[in-house]
């Protein structure tokens, strides 16, 4: 292991491998080691030195000051210990006495070079390990190399790491060579090296993508409150701003919607609601069912919950498409939400005129008040508590409970309704399916050309 370039080809490996120097020399201290015991044998209490100046692993085999040898393998004489070492040692010491590595067979240099470069591995995985622990919750820019069950794997540059399947988007779909931004979720540390976890499907990784598109959040003067995202379809961002003077949304938004598209385009498509947030709930709420118009919010404290009226013709947008706005908006106020159109309100409310008016002069106001309490169906009324229906005037607690025992028999008449209707909605249903099945086997009225074949068919009958 001797050589006069060693000290330069140590700080050549440290300067392309990017680890300490001092983490080389280590390993090569612990591989002249452990060459060493193999050529000399484990029973001897041998140390390796890394000498700087010279650029040599210098190894030493610490034997006891003796005045007569017993054991030609572990001591020295005194007066040759101070002749050749140190004048000023004494009987009993330990001396070091620098062993000849000059024979060490091409073997032992050959176990000596893989221990240094295991070393050197451990050493880049370690600082890899510590890089990419420090960018965790960042995002970084890659390279789809390969995909493994399901996962891709992403070049780094001095790194790979992984998305696996349930941190894709749906309907995303990569190929090798293919550029790819996502957010480090966590980085272990694991055998074979760092692993690092990547997500285009979390949702702070839409968080992240805002904070580098708009200015005003590395500012610290809009921030984002809440978010809520399925991804792939839509998504949801309440943001609030610590300067009166600056809008918000329009700051997310940016000039003729810059900004905001970056993201859409980054996330593919993914539609994105920007909303103010509000400390008024039910404000917040109305604000998160974005396109929709409210008429009236119904909350309930105690329960963190909200009726939410719309018109008729906003009903099936408040909802999307499959419950995807509302869930949403559940997602981004952290209130329940129930969805009502008017017409049903109005239902709801004569159901509960007919219960209050158990008591003589009670009616549609009443319910009115009841409604604002949160009463929304007649199994709320039978159920609440007869306090709460003796604060409305002209009801006392023999009053209350008709009203209740009224409203436990107008469920069953509704119920029973209900189905009527039902059944009546499904025979109607079926009644116009068999008009229609007769009338496409009748064909077309007399006098009426039918409608020519088309397609390969008709090209045969002409022929």
């Amino acid at each position: 292991m001797i050589g006069q370039n060693l000290k330069r080809e140590i700080d050549q490996i440290a300067k392309d491998k990017g680890i300490d120097g001092g983490e080389i020399t280590s390993a090569l201290e612990e591989a002249m080691l452990q060459a060493a015991r193999k050529r000399f044998g484990l029973e001897k209490e041998i140390e390796s030195r890394y000498n700087d100046e010279i650029g040599e692993v210098e190894l030493f085999e610490f034997r006891e000051v003796v005045e007569e040898i017993t054991d030609a393998d572990s001591q020295i004489l005194i007066a040759e210990a101070r002749r050749d070492y140190d004048p000023d040692v004494e009987v009993g010491d330990e001396i070091g006495v620098k062993l000849d590595t000059t024979d060490f067979g091409r073997i032992l240099a050959q176990a000596a070079k893989q221990v240094i470069i295991q070393k050197i591995r451990d050493a880049e995985r370690d600082n890899t390990f510590d890089e990419y622990q420090d960018r965790q919750g960042e995002v970084v820019n890659g390279i789809v190399r390969r995909f493994e069950k399901g996962a891709i794997i992403v070049d780094l540059g001095r790194a790979e790491a992984v998305i696996p399947p349930k941190e894709q988007v749906p309907r995303e779909s990569y190929r090798p060579g293919d550029r790819v931004r996502a957010y480090v979720v966590e980085v272990n540390k694991v055998a074979k090296g760092p692993q690092i976890v990547l997500s285009r499907a979390n949702i702070e990784f839409l968080v992240k993508l805002f904070e580098q598109e708009v200015p005003e959040m590395y500012e610290k003067i809009v921030s984002i409150e809440s978010a809520a995202r399925e991804p792939g379809g839509r998504s949801k961002i309440a943001v609030v701003s610590r300067d009166g003077d600056v809008d918000p949304v329009g700051a997310c938004v940016g000039m003729k919607g810059s900004r905001v598209q970056a993201v859409v385009q980054e996330l593919r498509g993914e539609r994105i609601d920007i909303v103010p947030w509000s400390a008024d709930p039910a404000r917040y709420v109305c604000s998160a069912l974005s396109p929709a118009a409210v008429s009236k919010v119904i909350i309930d404290e105690a329960q963190q919950a909200m009726d939410v009226i719309v018109p008729d013709d906003q009903l099936s947008l408040a909802i999307g498409r499959r419950g995807q706005n509302v869930r949403l908006a559940v997602q981004l106020t952290g209130w329940k939400i129930d969805i009502k159109s008017e017409t049903k309100m109005r239902e709801i409310a004569e159901w509960l005129a007919r219960a209050v008016a158990a008591v003589e002069g009670c009616g549609e106001p009443e319910a009115e008040l009841l409604l604002q309490q949160g009463i929304t169906s007649l199994e709320d009324l039978s159920e609440c508590a007869v306090e709460l229906l003796t604060q409305l005037p002209g009801i006392d607690e023999e009053g209350a409970a008709s009203i209740k025992a009224k409203a436990a028999e107008l469920v069953s008449v509704k119920a029973a309704e209900d189905e009527a209707r039902a059944q009546r909605e499904a025979e109607e249903m079926e009644r116009q399916r068999a008009e229609s099945e007769a009338a496409a086997a009748a064909g077309p009225p007399d006098g009426e050309p039918r409608t020519p074949p088309s397609g390969p068919a008709a090209t045969r009958a002409e022929d």
